[in-house]
């Protein structure tokens, strides 16, 4: 049982009704209430051949039964079309996650996209307003992005895409949220970080962007970022337009100021906070 319930279990397995121990059809309906997305096909062998007897078995969660004695021939050809189902489902498995995948990342920078990173900041107000922490909460827009496509073309607007959103990934944690929130904006939520620290991040941010040129035919294009952030405490998912336009406020001061700056702002009236 403990194979079968294993990190990686058997695709296919081939039980005898009568075991020591557990027999096989209360081996299949534990199974089968544990299970998650690690299907095992079960095929039970036993001399019962009685009607009462296959429905039980295949209640229990049993795929196919054969009963004793059998020939090597039927078994082998039962096995054929078990591992013909167990392909089909891991087939069906990678499509759904692939389905799952492009749903909720941004094709060009794998990053997750508007949606999915509105998700991640979700979950961080609702977990922060359960423990009562603080999120920091960012939005990143690189300078003059627009020039970069108008001189080089949009490869090259791709190109620096995908280093920006590589470069972000060195400089943040594997649990903080990251996500491309439209054209050249990046969305940042950043858990358990209150507004004393808020700027160090963004700041990290903003050196890791800029440290050097991004190559694309043999030209060297500098990019920069300016980022806006605010703090909340304690705020719920509710409160998340409010958290953003607060950012994105930030983010124009920052613009304003000079560009690849950093702005932070206290957080905004709140709304949905019990705080």
């Amino acid at each position: 049982m403990s194979i079968l319930r294993g990190a990686n279990p058997p695709k296919l397995a081939i039980l005898d009704w009568m075991m020591p121990g557990l027999d096989g059809v209360e081996v299949c309906r534990r199974l089968r209430k544990s299970q998650k997305e690690d299907y095992v096909y079960i095929i039970v062998l036993t001399s019962r051949n009685n009607a009462d007897d296959i429905l039980e078995c295949m209640v229990a969660g049993a795929d196919d039964y054969i009963t004793k004695p059998f020939k090597t021939g039927e078994l082998k050809a039962r096995i054929f079309a078990a591992n013909r189902i167990v392909d089909l489902h891991e087939k069906f498995i990678q499509a759904q996650n692939q389905l799952k995948q492009q749903a909720t990342h941004d094709f060009l920078t794998g990053l997750w996209n508007r949606s999915g990173i509105l998700n991640i900041l979700h979950k961080e107000l609702s977990r922060a307003q359960r423990d009562n922490t603080s999120v920091t909460v960012m939005i990143g827009d690189l300078d003059n992005f627009k020039a970069v496509n108008d001189s080089f073309g949009h490869k090259a607007g791709d190109i620096v895409l995908k280093e920006v959103a590589r470069r972000m990934t060195t400089a943040l944690r594997p649990y903080d949220g990251y996500g491309r929130y439209g054209g050249e904006e990046f969305l940042v939520v950043v858990p358990c970080c209150d507004i004393t620290f808020a700027e160090e991040v963004a700041q990290r941010i903003r050196r890791a962007i800029c440290k050097g040129p991004v190559i694309y035919d043999e030209h060297e294009i500098t990019i920069t970022m300016s980022l806006g952030a605010t703090a909340v405490l304690g705020a719920s998912p509710e409160d998340s337009d409010l958290i953003i336009r607060a950012a994105d406020a930030a983010l124009y001061v920052a613009k304003e100021s000079g560009r690849n700056r950093v702005q932070v702002v206290d957080a905004p009236a709140l709304t949905g906070s019990s705080a």
